[in-house]
């Protein structure tokens, strides 16, 4: 199984409309709109490689129960609508959704319904 690293979260989320690349406590970011969509966690309570990323608050506890072993909370994190990846466990497919996902929540909503329109 290939790894994935920011260089495969790169990838993905350079291809999403309006998204800039940049630096958020001095881990690598993307921000649609001024606003955070995924980002190697700062928590010292997180692992080196998690990337966290914007989810809805009610699917929170339902993307975690259905891979524990790639999604993950932690304390730091608990009560907010962000979920953490283990970038080591990952599948591109899954990777590339959730980032997705996570850009729909963040993105203005113009840019959201052009994107939404041609898909």
């Amino acid at each position: 199984m290939h790894m994935a690293g920011w260089e495969t979260v790169r990838e993905i989320a350079s291809a999403l409309p309006g998204a800039e690349e940049g630096v958020t406590y001095g881990k690598p970011a993307f921000k649609v709109g001024g606003r955070l969509f995924a980002w190697m966690s700062p928590s010292s309570d997180a692992p080196a490689d998690a990337l966290a990323l914007r989810v809805d608050p009610d699917e929170k506890p339902l993307v975690i129960a259905s891979d524990p072993d790639v999604f993950f909370e932690t304390p730091h994190y608990a009560g907010h609508p962000i979920v953490l990846v283990h970038l080591d466990t990952v599948d591109r497919a899954t990777l590339a959704d959730r980032i997705e996902d996570s850009w729909l929540l963040r993105a203005p909503k113009r840019l959201v319904a052009e994107y939404t329109a041609d898909a």
